[in-house]
């Protein structure tokens, strides 16, 4: 038995999606024959679907090698027609690149490299024409070692109310020689690093991000005058990144890093996941509430447990938190089950929605994660955000991984809650393991040993190489002039253009699953059909009566009486012609 073959495609956007570099599609053009009039409905992201754009690798409008605004507004139709809900934008702003634009130099700017902020503005707008919302990446934790404040600080000296913004402390030793604290920063080396005039600064993350002191009220000022400065033009929310680890509360004897690792994570750690950082939160929610719909936020917030979590995803705070529970887990029933219903869960209890993450930018693809062995008893790093996935090719079965995450990519859109899609997932993307040491650029490759480093070493710059477009090309269509990492050949079979109305493409799946989403989705609930969940077989039942079930397993399993609506791979025949659900597959069903 065949897989329904969703609606035949529309031709493929010859001018955005296969004309490197086109910047023909802008403005209202961009969001396709008829804009879209977006509502004030302040729900909207309860259970939106959003697409994340890591800038320096979707799309390149200027032939330079990195990805920019205007590649971004040349791909609107692409975003239109998948059938997004909202775009969220990793950092865009004026860096150096010490860590992939998380050290961030002026908080309202935008790296030249990218664009401008005119661009910025036409971008918004042809998204919101397009009935996308933009959600941006906000990075408080830290600033760039170029931010003013920071070359102030610098300038100033010890004792400065300068320094006072950031986190200076003299050193230990005889001559103040040795750091204050032993303690190791996420990326590898101290967490303190020494300037000319002796005192010591902290970074959490590279020595090229210095904290922000957030006790000091100017620092909290400025971010309440960045979040209006782009809701003021048109940004819907902001994804928070580290939103645990603004809170500080350094004693004048700090402990030891071994002292730190023995401390609970309870609101009471001098550096983690503090209480008082959800002042900083309600002042940033009274911010929100100034406009119409009120803007959202959703927190990346890598704490001890799910009560802690949900005090982000307060409607007082920041109203949303990503769990990474699926992101994390072995590909398997039971967890599965587990993790859906513990979230479900603590959602109810916070009045928020859920959300689901399966890949994003910090951590290995899940199409490659799938084909390794599993991810129980190997470590998964929650404090530097990526997970440690095992060798490049080492025991990666890479069909099998794809089969996985397609059928994992069509449970996760069957719960209620927000999806947060990582770009060229839909195009069943694979982690890119062969790019040659001297051409990476995470500094998690070059500041830790192997063994603490994600895929064997290797960092995260395998899921931050720019998307293929087309089958040819220096860059299979990102750029006129090549890409700032190297692409593999295989990226002309999995391409847009490759798999641009193949209706056994992971894109066109995506296409059509998001697309029965919109007209499926209802009230943010489910029920588990015990009938059929069981073994490695996982079935829901979504309000309106439609189902989504799973088959966790290798042999193929009788599937229940219903309409086929979708399914993750073709369905099999049974001995008396019933159909039969293949191992690794999902398929919605209507009742």
């Amino acid at each position: 038995m065949s897989t329904p073959t969703p609606s035949s495609p529309a031709p493929a956007e010859t001018t955005a999606a296969t004309a490197p570099g086109s910047t023909a599609a802008t403005g209202p053009a961009a969001a396709g024959s008829d804009a879209v009039e977006l509502t004030a409905d302040p729900t909207w992201w309860r259970q939106a679907v959003v697409y994340q754009i890591y800038p320096r690798s979707f799309a390149d409008g200027s032939g330079d090698g990195i990805g920019d605004l205007r590649g971004i507004i040349s791909r609107i139709p692409y975003l239109r027609r998948l059938g997004v809900d909202a775009v969220w934008l990793s950092p865009f702003y004026p860096s150096a690149l010490a860590d992939g634009g998380y050290d961030v130099d002026d908080y309202r700017d935008v790296d030249p490299r990218i664009g401008t902020l005119e661009e910025f503005d036409e971008m918004s707008r042809a998204l919101h024409e397009a009935g996308i919302r933009l959600i941006v990446d906000i990075v408080p934790n830290h600033s760039s070692n170029r931010h003013a404040w920071f070359r102030e600080a610098l300038a100033a000296g010890p004792g400065s109310p300068e320094r006072e913004r950031y986190i200076f402390r003299d050193g230990l030793g005889e001559h103040g020689e040795l750091p204050p604290a032993d303690w190791t920063s996420a990326f590898g080396g101290p967490a303190w690093t020494r300037v000319e005039d002796g005192q010591w600064y902290l970074h959490t993350f590279a020595r090229e991000q210095p904290d922000f002191n957030w006790d000091h009220p100017e620092v909290r000022e400025d971010f309440l005058t960045t979040l209006r400065f782009w809701s003021d033009r048109g940004v819907d929310g902001f994804r928070v990144d580290v939103a645990q680890c603004l809170a500080k509360h350094l004693a004048e004897d700090l402990p030891s890093s071994a002292e730190l690792a023995e401390m609970p994570q309870d609101g009471t750690h001098p550096l983690v996941d503090r209480d008082e950082v959800h002042e900083i939160y309600a002042e940033w929610r009274r911010v929100f509430e100034e406009y119409t719909p009120p803007r959202t936020a959703v927190a990346e917030a890598w704490v001890s447990s799910p009560e802690r979590r949900a005090k982000y995803a307060s409607p007082r705070g920041l109203g949303q938190a990503f769990n990474f529970d699926l992101l994390t887990a072995d590909f398997e029933a039971d967890a599965f089950r587990r993790i859906v219903t513990d979230n479900l869960r603590q959602s109810a209890t916070t009045g928020s929605s859920s959300t689901w993450v399966l890949s994003n930018h910090d951590v290995v693809r899940h199409a490659t994660r799938y084909g390794l062995p599993p991810l129980q008893g190997r470590e998964v790093k929650q404090g530097a955000e990526w997970i440690i996935a095992g060798g490049p090719e080492e025991g990666i079965d890479r069909e099998l991984g794809l089969r996985r995450a397609r059928a994992a990519t069509l449970f996760e859109l069957a719960l209620p809650g927000s999806a947060y899609l990582y770009q060229g997932e839909e195009l069943g993307l694979h982690e890119v393991a062969e790019i040659p040491d001297e051409q990476r650029q995470d500094p998690a490759f070059w500041r830790t040993t192997a063994e603490d480093r994600s895929f064997d070493g290797l960092g995260r710059d395998g899921t931050r190489v720019p998307l293929p477009w087309t089958r040819e090309g220096s860059s299979f269509g990102f750029g006129t002039d090549g890409a700032h990492l190297p692409q593999p050949a295989w990226f002309a079979d999995v391409s847009v253009e490759a798999e641009d109305g193949d209706p056994a493409s992971t894109l066109t799946l995506y296409r059509e699953a998001l697309r029965l989403r919109r007209t499926l989705q209802g009230a943010e609930e489910l029920t588990w059909d015990e009938e059929h969940s069981t073994g490695d077989v996982l079935a829901l039942v979504r309000p309106g009566g439609w189902t989504s079930i799973t088959n966790f397993g290798d042999a193929p399993v009788p599937l229940p009486a219903g309409e086929v609506l979708l399914s993750s791979a073709p369905l099999e025949d049974g001995p008396d012609g019933a159909p039969l659900l293949p191992g690794a597959t999902t398929a919605w069903l209507r009742r």
